[in-house]
């Protein structure tokens, strides 16, 4: 294995091109990076942490685990309606699951050819962070930029607001079932879904002024609705039929198995919203002008709760509640 600096050098320093555009003082190599935030633009930060065979398999492709670690941080930003600018990774190798230095060469340069493919997908440059010896684990922290008002929360519903969702929910699910059953081709849409999700930052974008409230759908439709409903202090009607479920979704899982992963099975990475109803087909129109579909699945009620469903019916995932999924 790499030292720890070696390691840095070789897989982890951000192309020197990117330093003249990205807003960066000072480069990753010394104690800290010195950012430089856009004037009238407000600072949005969130931080992610993955760990083997909770949040992804530990024998998963390592271009994979590098893109996937990256982009449920960055769902994070898209669910503000945020630009990404920056992150920093915090990675902790298992030694012992390496059986020569050339495995453990050929793992890194995979895991960090996906985590750089996406940085450079959505403008992010890699800025810092830390290599430690454990567990295989990933923190990752995100940073972006919203202008000054226009950052999308969870506590802006109304009654008689619409419910929405971008693309398709369930996939996640249905990809990791997948995996249990020994599929491993990742251009299986399923499987894609559930090992390299897609954030959603242009989409959160574009429904800045138009979406009330928003989040990303990453424990579980009801799990994260249940979070936007406490913090709005409004209820939800449900419409189940109207649900968009991912490609091959019945198939792999039937009707009931469809239903409950795409209302509970979590790792969508979709954005949850809320809208007036005036506003939906704007909106609507802006997501199809990026090739994404919004589906209305419900509305805001003044009753607090859920109908539609009968949420006791199901439980998402929450950590300490149970064995990983």
């Amino acid at each position: 294995m790499l030292g720890e600096f070696e390691l840095i050098q070789r897989y982890f320093m951000s192309p020197q091109e990117a330093h003249a555009t990205a807003g960066i003082a000072l480069e990753n190599g010394d104690d800290a990076a010195l950012l430089v935030p856009q004037a009238g633009q407000q600072l949005v930060v969130s931080v992610d942490t993955s760990v083997s065979n909770v949040h992804f398999p530990h024998d998963a492709p390592a271009h994979a685990i590098g893109h996937r670690a990256l982009a449920v941080a960055l769902s994070d930003l898209a669910a503000m309606g945020a630009t990404s600018r920056w992150c920093l990774m915090a990675l902790t190798l298992d030694k012992s699951a390496f059986v020569d230095r050339d495995a453990a060469e050929q793992w890194l340069a995979g895991y960090a050819k996906g985590f750089h493919a996406l940085c450079q997908q959505h403008s992010t440059a890699l800025v810092g962070g830390d290599v430690t010896s454990g567990a295989l684990t990933i923190g990752v922290t995100v940073m972006g930029e919203v202008p000054i008002g226009d950052a999308l929360t969870r506590s802006g519903a109304s009654v008689g607001d619409v419910i929405a969702v971008t693309g398709a929910l369930g996939g996640g699910a249905g990809g990791l079932a997948l995996w249990r059953q020994g599929e491993r081709d990742l251009s299986h849409p399923l499987l894609s879904r559930y090992l390299l999700p897609q954030p959603r930052l242009a989409a959160g974008v574009a429904l800045r002024g138009l979406a009330t409230a928003a989040l990303d759908v990453s424990d579980g439709l009801l799990a994260d609705l249940s979070h936007l409903r406490n913090a709005s202090e409004v209820g939800c009607a449900l419409a189940l039929d109207a649900l968009p479920l991912a490609n091959g979704l019945h198939e792999t899982l039937g009707h009931d198995g469809a239903i409950k992963a795409a209302l509970t099975g979590g790792d969508d990475y979709e954005l949850l919203v809320t809208l007036s109803p005036r506003n939906i087909a704007i909106a609507q129109q802006r997501l199809a002008d990026l090739g994404l579909s919004l589906t209305v699945i419900g509305r805001c009620t003044e009753t607090l709760g859920v109908t539609g469903v009968d949420a006791s019916d199901y439980e998402g995932w929450q950590h300490f509640s149970g064995e990983a999924p």
